[in-house]
């Protein structure tokens, strides 16, 4: 069972609960912001109760997340992350001494209007030059910091931005296309260990697969509870957050990603993400235009 939103056939945004081929909206809930400002238990009693299902096919994804909802992210939460942000970069310290720290880094990636999901493009910047996907576990917390589900979020990066000085960081991540996120939230209770999940990338390049990685949550150093926690301490969050947990896969320094690569993430019980690489601002304008539409 995967949380879903999708568009009706009149162009509005419906929330269901997609099994299999088929979805079936939710009653009595409009939005996953709705949803997300239950308590845990209040939640699990309202995905039970769904409309008459329908076949999936055909239907239009949108990211799940809406509203007042964030992505954030946890950096440097693998030891792969650390070597390959040690490697690129001009001050190497700051990371080293950051995955061993009490504190985790934590950065806001996306508003929700800004948020990219399965078959759409994700983007990498004109003034960048050297480009990379970053495949993570997403925790999704509802407004009461309690781990409701999880999904899979590709964190778009620029290395050689951050490379350059690690204040550079927002620009290296907040971009437009920077934030994509799988179609579809599967339920904390149907994940037998977060904590024990295999990720996988594959990017192709035409008919050619140019990379391929594979990691496992279990080598993530922070323990996903502790990450909320630390993330609603100072703030907020009325109609929930997804945190991104880091990345235990990053090519090798020689590569970069170019216009049109497909990048195609799974991860063991949530599902895959699959999006083409766009470059610049103009193939994310319709980010805008969907999220004045919805507001109407």
């Amino acid at each position: 069972m995967h949380l879903v939103r999708y568009q009706s056939s009149e162009g509005r945004p419906i929330v269901g609960v997609r099994t299999g081929d088929t979805v079936a909206p939710l009653e009595g809930i409009a939005t996953i912001a709705e949803l997300l400002r239950l308590p845990l238990a209040d939640l699990q009693e309202a995905v039970t109760k769904t409309g008459t299902a329908l076949s999936a096919d055909g239907l239009k994804w949108l990211p799940p997340i809406d509203g007042r909802g964030e992505v954030w992210c946890a950096g440097v939460t693998y030891e792969r992350s650390r070597g390959a942000r040690m490697e690129e970069s001009t001050e190497q310290s700051v990371y080293d001494k950051v995955y061993t720290a009490d504190r985790p880094e934590l950065f806001q990636k996306a508003p929700a209007w800004r948020v990219v999901t399965d078959g759409e493009p994700v983007g990498i910047r004109v003034d960048s030059g050297h480009d990379v996907p970053e495949p993570e576990l997403a925790v999704v917390a509802n407004s009461h910091g309690e781990i409701v589900g999880y999904t899979i979020c590709n964190d778009m990066s620029s290395r050689s931005i951050e490379g350059v000085n690690p204040l550079y960081v927002p620009q290296a991540k907040l971009f437009a296309g920077g934030c994509a996120l799988a179609s579809g939230i599967r339920p904390a209770w149907e994940v037998d260990d977060p904590k024990d999940l295999t990720i996988d990338i594959v990017i192709r390049r035409g008919d050619d697969e140019v990379f391929t990685g594979t990691t496992s949550t279990a080598k993530l150093i922070r323990e996903l509870q502790d990450l909320i926690d630390v993330l609603f301490l100072p703030n907020d969050f009325p109609d929930g957050v997804i945190l991104a947990t880091g990345t235990g896969i990053v090519p090798e320094f020689a590569f970069t990603l170019g216009q049109g690569d497909e990048i195609k993430i799974s991860i063991d019980q949530l599902g895959t993400l699959t999006n083409t690489v766009a470059t610049g601002r103009e193939p994310f304008a319709f980010l805008a235009e969907q999220n004045s539409e919805e507001k109407r």
